[in-house]
């Protein structure tokens, strides 16, 4: 089947290059870009008071990379375990992975479990809500949505799950700061890729979606856009949900993991 991975690069070719060894025909059009910060000041301050706080939460692989790359010694510090009071979360496997690529040691991590039905900050506080106490500090490394030109003055995203989870910690006493340590923003797109959209809308290629921000990049990119003949693999309710929202005709859910999303594909045949 022609399928359309939809996630930001270099992730999007990584797995370009799974479904195409499952014998499907993949490409890449990523709806999300992710840039550096020019001022990086906030993120290297979260990082020299990183023993003050309970646990930092990463929202994902792009906010531990940009993190750490402005915190290289505290990266080696923690692989030394000279902080290791401090709790490393995630919700997903991915963001795992860029964790323990930067050196921390798996002693540290807490995420939800691979075999469960859910990535996401709800599997990650069942996981972890018995280790704060009220009055510890948690931080929450996140990225900034830059608007489209010409929607400078529409809310950001308000990033559901971080907020869920800052919510839920904080009615339990729990003080939340918050850190961006890089920016999205969506694609700038040319004829060719515009085209490679509007001909997926309507010609049976599955859209792969692993964030509901992209999605609503999506609209606006393509505004006028009919999305009915459209069907997608969504990675998460929420996600497709939005999908669902924009109006394509088909909306499947899996986990975000390829051997999911593989069989999630197969149901549309």
């Amino acid at each position: 089947m022609r399928l359309l991975v939809t996630r930001v690069q270099p992730q999007a070719d990584a797995w370009v290059r799974q479904l195409c060894a499952a014998k499907h025909e993949a490409q890449a059009l990523p709806l999300i870009e992710v840039h550096a910060l020019t001022d990086v000041s906030a993120v290297q301050a979260a990082g020299r008071r990183w023993s003050s706080y309970r646990a930092v939460m990463f929202v994902s692989h792009h906010a531990v990379n940009y993190f750490f790359k402005e915190n290289q010694v505290l990266a080696l510090d923690i692989k030394a375990q000279l902080a290791i009071k401090t709790r490393v979360w995630t919700t997903g496997p991915g963001t795992t992975k860029a964790l323990l690529a930067q050196g921390l040691p798996a002693s540290v991590l807490d995420a939800p479990d691979e075999q469960s039905g859910q990535f996401d900050s709800e599997a990650l506080w069942q996981r972890v809500q018995s280790q704060v106490q009220r009055d510890d500090l948690v931080l929450i490394v996140r990225g900034f949505s830059q608007p489209l030109p010409g929607l400078e003055d529409a809310p950001a995203e308000a990033g559901v799950g971080r907020d869920w989870l800052a919510q839920r910690l904080t009615e339990a006493g729990v003080q939340v700061d918050f850190v961006v340590s890089y920016q999205r923003g969506a694609p700038v797109w040319g004829d060719e890729q515009r085209t490679q959209a509007q001909t997926a809308a309507v010609d049976g290629t599955v859209w792969l979606f692993s964030s509901a921000e992209a999605i609503g990049y999506l609209n606006e990119l393509l505004p006028q856009q009919d999305w009915s003949q459209a069907v997608a693999v969504a990675t998460h309710p929420r996600i497709a949900q939005a999908a669902s929202s924009l109006g394509f005709g088909q909306v499947r859910q899996a986990r975000p993991v390829v051997a999911d999303v593989l069989a999630s594909i197969e149901s549309f045949k």
